[in-house]
């Protein structure tokens, strides 16, 4: 399970995603096993707010973070596998001024810099959790060949499995966000 959740986190970076008049191109993901992963959603088993974690993969997987920020995943695990990818950071590369009336006037690198701005720019909201990102409404492209400047290091701001390398970034790009541990978070080993 460790190596496909990293095959399939790697795989997003560079990808676009578009919905309506932007597009962004993925900078920054983190990748999150199901009920392996202690810092999952899924975790403990399929739950009104998770169960699309357990359908088909290459749809999206939207929720509410602190009850205002929504946060957008793709679902990359075969059905019933749960695992998802959390989309991190990305570069708007199509519908800036949309994106930047979105934003509030942020500077152009912020625009899609931290998972809730992404999808903020985008427009992606809990009405599009579960839909297929193969389009029409929304679109997912993968690059051709996946990048080979990709950092990794452990995930942002989640108290369980904190130490786990599953956070990508193409190294040294503008648009990725900052590293936080959480306050909660001990310090463990990783996973696998």
């Amino acid at each position: 399970m460790t190596r496909e959740i990293e095959t399939e986190a790697r795989r997003l970076l560079g990808a676009t995603l578009t919905h309506g008049e932007v597009t962004v191109r993925i900078t920054e993901v983190e990748a999150y096993g199901g009920v392996r992963d202690p810092a999952s959603h899924a975790f403990r088993g399929p739950t009104p707010r998770s169960a699309i974690m357990f359908g088909p993969p290459d749809v999206l997987y939207v929720y509410l973070s602190y009850g205002m920020h929504y946060c957008a995943n793709v679902v990359v695990g075969a059905e019933g596998d749960a695992s998802a990818v959390l989309l991190r950071a990305g570069e708007v590369v199509r519908g800036t001024d949309v994106a930047r009336e979105r934003r509030g006037g942020v500077p152009d690198v912020r625009l899609a810099r931290g998972p809730a701005n992404l999808t903020q720019a985008l427009g992606v909201t809990l009405a599009h959790n579960g839909v297929a990102l193969a389009g029409p409404e929304v679109v997912l492209r993968r690059p051709v060949e996946v990048p080979s400047d990709v950092s990794a290091g452990p995930r942002v701001g989640v108290s369980r499995a904190a130490d786990v390398p599953w956070r990508f970034w193409l190294t040294g790009d503008p648009t990725v966000s900052a590293y936080r541990r959480s306050p909660r978070a001990p310090l463990e080993k990783p996973l696998g």
